[in-house]
């Protein structure tokens, strides 16, 4: 009996070496990841010694530019649908925050911030200093959400409208939480994560985000995937996992008076429909819209219907 357990121990080590050599990933630099990722018209500009990789589109004689800013994980193409159908008007700046998509770990002057809110929420108005942005509409989903709240918060003069899409911020116990990123908080194992990512563990967290994983293409996959390569941003998302502590500081969304448009897929199961209900109750005026059959980034999931609120708060004809 025990040379058998043995031996199917030993099996079980070397299928499980095999499994590692075959998801073996090792960061990739930047300019490997440009041409797919980065085509016209993105560009990369400096940002007190940040490279942040950038899409300004849209009349520059737009009086209040709109900013739109990404979650965890993700990057600047999660808003490629709504940019598509708000360009033609109104100017759309979208910029991969530091820590994801080809921006990468923060660096320069901001290169021992930490990865919590507020210290993104100064990045960004950072990042709107160097555009010249004297007042702006601001929106993001889910981390971007939070950041954009905090924007808000710090600098109200600058703020003219507020959305905010399935956006962290009051306290909330996911029902799920991706795979992937529970293995980046366990300590040891997450290290392995630097050199190890199978595709699959990709493709299951996009599918316990999204409401319809039936919506999800291998190009999509392809894209968290490359990007998650980019070298730094694996040990910068575990560094953003550790500081994450949901419900920290919320009391402030309460002094928030500017117009807001709260967005929310029913299907969510990583910050479930109740947080957008308190942001609805929260904030003063606020207007909550709901999409039953829309997951955690239905701004991705189904750009073309949940932009027609969008477009209606901002005054613009329907499309």
């Amino acid at each position: 009996m025990l040379s058998w357990l043995l031996r199917a121990v030993g099996v079980l080590m070397v299928l499980t070496a095999i499994a590692l050599a075959m998801s073996r990933a090792p960061d990739r630099p930047v300019d490997s990841l440009v041409a797919r990722w980065a085509p016209p018209p993105s560009d990369f500009i400096d940002v007190g010694g940040q490279i942040v990789h950038l899409r300004d589109e849209g009349p520059r004689g737009d009086p209040l530019p709109i900013v739109l800013l990404h979650g965890t994980s993700a990057s600047l193409h999660t808003w490629e649908g709504w940019v598509k159908a708000l360009k033609t008007q109104r100017r759309v700046i979208t910029f991969d925050l530091p820590g994801f998509g080809l921006t990468g770990p923060f660096t320069g002057r901001y290169a021992a911030a930490g990865y919590g809110g507020d210290a993104y929420a100064r990045f960004v108005l950072d990042v709107a200093e160097r555009l010249k942005l004297t007042r702006f509409v601001i929106g993001g989903n889910s981390l971007g959400g939070e950041i954009a709240w905090r924007v808000a918060v710090l600098a109200p003069e600058r703020v003219h409208q507020l959305v905010l899409v399935d956006a962290a911020g009051p306290p909330f116990v996911p029902e799920h939480f991706p795979l992937g990123w529970q293995l980046a908080r366990v300590p040891v194992l997450n290290h392995v994560l630097e050199w190890v990512l199978p595709r699959q563990l990709v493709a299951q967290g996009l599918a316990s985000v999204y409401g319809e994983p039936a919506r999800i293409t291998p190009e999509l996959v392809d894209r968290y995937f490359e990007l998650t390569l980019r070298e730094g941003n694996r040990r910068a998302l575990m560094e953003r996992l550790r500081e994450m502590r949901p419900g920290v500081d919320a009391e402030r969304i309460a002094s928030i008076r500017r117009p807001t448009l709260v967005l929310w897929g029913r299907r969510d199961r990583l910050i479930p429909l109740a947080v957008g209900e308190h942001f609805g109750r929260t904030i003063p005026g606020s207007r909550l819209v709901i999409f039953d059959d829309l997951g955690h980034v239905p701004h991705e999931e189904d750009a073309a219907r949940t932009v027609k609120p969008v477009r209606a708060f901002l005054g613009l004809p329907a499309s």
